[in-house]
């Protein structure tokens, strides 16, 4: 859950920093900062929890092959 934490504020203030320099307002690029990357970052969190289920199940296959 770290990662996930991390990635987030990452994201946030990368989202925020791209919109605020294409639009020159914090509140846009406040709102965007909040919307998008609170979404992505629940995403990431099952990605990631798929991936490593994938990862077992190719390290279980690989082990009885």
């Amino acid at each position: 859950m770290t990662k996930t934490m991390t990635f987030a504020i990452i994201h946030f203030s990368v989202a925020f920093t791209v919109t605020y320099l294409l639009t020159g307002s914090v509140i846009i690029g406040g709102a965007i900062a909040l919307i998008e990357p609170a979404i992505n970052t629940v995403v990431f969190y099952f990605h990631e929890k798929i991936w490593k289920s994938i990862e077992s199940k190719n390290a279980l296959q690989s082990a009885t092959a």
